[in-house]
């Protein structure tokens, strides 16, 4: 019997390979007291021509024995317990193909064959050299022996190819050759696994044989499920760069393909990291939004007007107005992700900071240009607005003070030069009486100065409304009782 020091064994490079099968190998002569009768009825390997489990060329001796059960190889005649399969296997095999596993190697040695002094002496002269290697009992399994008997086979063959035909060959195989310490079938597994797609169930199996490869075995495997050392910041800048291109893809795929943009929405809804989310949509926004600004800057640039009067320059004026609306069409898509998800803070914030392009789309809008060619640019302008405004008058955006009153100061007056050029074009009279009503309840969170010179500004809502217009009616009754209201009041 061997020391437990002495049958440990490890690759260099790796984790330690040697589980249970190897802790409980047994090599010694063989036995002649074992019943050839039932050690035939135990093998249920037929012979095939490569000299596989051939007892007229066999050298050694090996069985496979379950974990836990009994060892019949002295108990000639003796019935077998009552189990789903045979508790053992005994396989005749050639010395020199199994030489190829470390394992077999070593168990092979010269030093590990030598006799134990402590055993009784063999009565066996028959040369056969005999190991005993035992498997854990797969008690879910009625073919306990197959991955074994399989990867053994390879040790003949090397006909990895024809063995491993998917991702469950690959891990059964692998778990045996890494106990066996057969290099060949571990790299022919772990070359099948990186090339193969895996479920969710063959990934895990994957993760859990990573720790018992050597690094250069393990490196494709993990590329796939963890970011490389080499690449440029952790898993989450990965992640969010990969939903950022998505959201790209989304913004300038063909207006026609809503579907694109509908499957983006889906990921970006179910994804686990809200900050993430809101990382990529505020990048995403920014992008845009500065996109539009700059197009609508340059069309309405008193330099570009001057610079000449051309078709050639009549057509780029076209093209910065034109591209100046599909921008704004991004803008509209990535605020409504951002309120249905409610990571609109960082929009609203920038919305209200926009002084050079509420007086760019004021300037747009008096004139009579957009009308042919960027028809949608308003409406989705105002959409935009309303959107963000409806979030903090309802409270889904806790907005701080002077965002408040910058967001009405800045878009109250683009509301209001939409209201007089475009109306009732494209039906919007709804949209206006809507962002009128948004407005007044923004202006009524605001200290009474603020909301002083802001309500002066909405007189005009009246103008358009032939009803009264009860909701300016209301905003303003509102603040005279709050400014009539005696000091004493809260004591």
């Amino acid at each position: 019997m061997f020391s437990a020091s002495a049958k440990k064994r490890q690759r260099v490079g790796s984790s330690g390979r040697l589980s249970s099968y190897a802790d409980n190998a047994e090599t010694k002569a063989e036995d002649s007291s074992i019943s050839p009768a039932l050690s035939l009825r135990r093998s249920a390997t037929t012979i095939i021509p490569d000299g596989f489990n051939d007892p007229a060329t066999a050298d050694v001796l090996l069985r496979l024995q379950l974990e836990g059960s009994p060892d019949l190889s002295a108990l000639d005649g003796v019935p077998e317990p009552d189990l789903p399969f045979a508790p053992s296997l005994e396989l005749h095999l050639n010395s020199s193909p199994l030489r190829r596993s470390g394992y077999f190697a070593a168990r092979l040695s010269d030093r590990w064959l030598r006799p134990d002094p402590a055993a009784p002496v063999a009565s066996s002269s028959s040369g056969l050299a005999r190991i005993t290697l035992k498997i854990p009992n797969p008690c879910y399994s009625r073919r306990p022996f197959d991955a074994h008997v399989t990867v053994l086979k390879l040790l003949y063959t090397l006909d990895f190819t024809g063995s491993i035909v998917s991702a469950t060959d690959a891990l059964e195989l692998l778990h045996v050759a890494l106990e066996l310490l057969f290099d060949d079938c571990i790299r022919a597994c772990v070359r099948f696994l990186e090339a193969v797609p895996w479920t969710d169930e063959e990934e895990e199996g994957v993760l859990g044989m990573i720790p018992f490869l050597r690094e250069e075995e393990s490196r494709d495997l993990l590329a796939r499920v963890f970011p490389s050392a080499t690449m440029d910041g952790d898993g989450k800048t990965l992640s969010e760069e990969m939903l950022h291109a998505l959201i790209l893809k989304a913004l300038h795929s063909n207006p026609r393909l809503a579907a694109v943009k509908a499957f983006v929405a889906k990921l970006l809804k179910d994804y686990s990291s809200r900050d993430s989310v809101q990382n990529v949509l505020d990048r995403a926004f920014l992008e845009s939004l500065g996109a539009v600004k700059e197009m609508l800057g340059e069309y309405a640039s008193p330099d570009f007007r001057v610079a000449g009067d051309n078709d050639e320059t009549e057509a780029i004026h076209r093209l910065k107005l034109h591209a100046a609306m599909v921008n704004a069409r991004n803008l509209f898509w990535l605020v409504e992700r951002m309120l249905e998800l409610r990571v609109a803070d960082t929009a609203a914030r920038e919305w209200s900071q926009q002084p050079a392009l509420t007086a760019d789309l004021q300037k747009t809008f008096r004139e009579d240009g957009w009308r042919n060619i960027a028809p949608g640019l308003p409406s989705l302008v105002l959409r935009c607005t309303y959107g963000l405004a409806n979030a903090i008058a309802a409270g889904s955006i806790l907005a701080p003070r002077q965002v408040r009153v910058e967001f009405v100061r800045q878009w109250l007056p683009v509301l209001n030069v939409c209201r007089e050029k475009t109306f009732p074009i494209n039906g919007q009279k709804m949209i206006f009486q809507d962002m009128e009503e948004t407005f007044l309840q923004i202006i009524s969170t605001l200290p009474l100065r603020d909301a002083h010179d802001l309500l002066q500004q909405c007189l005009c809502f009246s103008a358009h409304d032939f009803g009264g217009c009860p909701h300016l009616v209301l905003a303003f009754n509102t603040w005279f009782r709050r400014a009539n209201m005696h000091p004493d009041f809260t004591r």
